[in-house]
């Protein structure tokens, strides 16, 4: 008997044990199988690469393990689940990329896609999209350069680099690449996107059609503290309002890219969590709100699609890149920029010459100064919307350097002092990747 209830009781705690872990974690799945969902046919539609270079390359790792995944053609989308459940399916559209639909949504049956300003140019790249002139500069060391790409490229399992590129008095004097990219192959920039973003802002003020310091002026703020918050706040990611960026479970940012349709509405309907400029808290949703506060700033849909393109990217000759939009069509300016190696180079570079590119003055040069300087309570690591090394956290690479860094070690590195822009993507980041240990091998080529 009393090996009976012994045994009652054991099976009673498993079963209340399994209970809470499938209460926890069962919520998970629908986020695992539409992140594989939604990076498969992004990678698949937008960078193409193979089915199978994208599961067994980036799939096979953490959580994303656990997901069946497969490539529909005939309806150029993509499914996973996770142990036969929570069925996801992410679809690509021609201009506006791939979107992860919700639970019982289909595509609307039609919808506006941006216009391309695309003109290529035979100039040399990067002013064009001709071959790299050949240029030697005496001043730099190559052998040291080249070690220091060898350093980023040195243990491929543990590293994970894909492509790297430097570019030193507006000249591509090294690249290099592997496991099936190349120059021309989009790479998913995650939070560098959030850097582009942030230019359509400079552009904006530029223009004389938006000034930072103003208030956004949404209705619902109005009646409570968040009527002071500036568009300054938001892009020094000090609005003081309430956000969760937790990448391991059910948290703000992964509700926001995982599960809804429109992603400019999430940071929005938060409370403020301290007054506006009190603290420094990252966030994906800002960015986000940001975009959709770009949309309103614009005079219709149509001018918001185009307005990137128009004005910033065909316009610097970057015509590999694709902003990806939610289901309502905003950009998803917190992560889904696609860029090819080369292009995410001219982006840095744009910055490098503070907005000038040719003839044309991009943003004013004051707004290079302003994107690099510190924000109050994030310790001098980040800007607006580019991180920073004001506070020295890469100890062997200049103060004045400042970056768009990515999820999983996707970085565009200025470095006025050298007149050096550096790109590097891949899959791993510190302290896989030494990103100090990187930098100051290819910075000492440079005098």
């Amino acid at each position: 008997m009393k090996n009976r209830k012994r045994n009652l009781r054991w099976i009673v705690i498993f079963i209340l044990v399994l209970s809470a872990v499938c209460y926890t974690q069962y919520p998970k799945l629908s986020i695992i199988s539409g992140y594989t969902a939604k990076n498969l046919a992004s990678c698949v539609y937008i960078a193409g690469r193979t089915e199978a270079s994208v599961i067994d390359n980036d799939h096979k790792a953490g959580l994303i393990s656990l997901a069946t995944e497969q490539i529909n053609a005939t309806s150029t989308s993509a499914t996973a689940t996770v142990f036969g459940m929570h069925k996801r399916q992410a679809v690509y559209r021609e201009g506006l990329g791939v979107v992860l639909l919700p639970k019982d949504t289909e595509l609307p049956d039609s919808y506006l896609v941006p216009q391309r300003f695309q003109v290529s140019s035979a100039l040399p790249y990067p002013q064009g999209h001709g071959s790299p002139r050949d240029t030697v500069f005496p001043e730099v060391d190559y052998t040291q350069l080249q070690r220091g790409l060898d350093q980023a490229f040195a243990d491929p399992e543990k590293q994970r680099t894909r492509t790297a590129a430097v570019l030193y008095k507006n000249h591509l004097v090294a690249e290099r690449y592997t496991g099936g990219f190349g120059p021309q192959t989009p790479v998913l920039g995650w939070s560098m996107t959030k850097s582009v973003l942030a230019t359509l802002y400079g552009i904006l003020q530029h223009q004389g059609r938006l000034n930072v310091n103003e208030k956004p002026g949404l209705a619902p703020w109005e009646q409570d503290g968040r009527r002071e918050i500036t568009y300054d706040d938001l892009l020094r990611m000090q609005s003081g309002l309430s956000w969760e960026e937790d990448y391991g479970g059910i948290s703000d940012v992964t509700k926001m890219l995982f599960l809804s349709e429109d992603m400019t509405t999430s940071q929005a309907e938060q409370e403020l969590a301290g007054p506006p400029g009190s603290v420094w808290n990252y966030s994906s949703g800002t960015s986000n709100l940001l975009s959709g506060l770009l949309r309103k700033s614009l005079a219709d849909p149509q001018e918001y699609l185009d307005f990137p393109y128009r004005e910033l990217i065909d316009k610097i000759g970057m015509h590999s890149m694709l902003l990806e939009t939610d289901l309502k069509g905003n950009f998803v300016g917190s992560s889904y920029g696609w860029a090819s190696t080369r292009d995410w180079a001219r982006f840095g570079l744009l910055y490098l010459n503070r907005g000038k590119w040719g003839d044309s003055q991009i943003f004013d040069p004051s707004w290079a100064d302003y994107v690099a300087s510190p924000t109050a309570h994030s310790g001098q690591d980040y800007g607006a919307h580019f991180w920073l090394n004001a506070g020295g956290k890469y100890p062997d690479a200049p103060r004045d350097m400042y970056m768009a860094n990515g999820f999983e070690g996707q970085h565009v590195f200025i470095i006025p002092s050298k007149e050096l822009v550096i790109v590097r993507t891949g899959l791993a980041e510190d302290p896989d990747f030494e990103l100090n240990a990187f930098l100051r091998e290819v910075i000492a080529a440079f005098p």
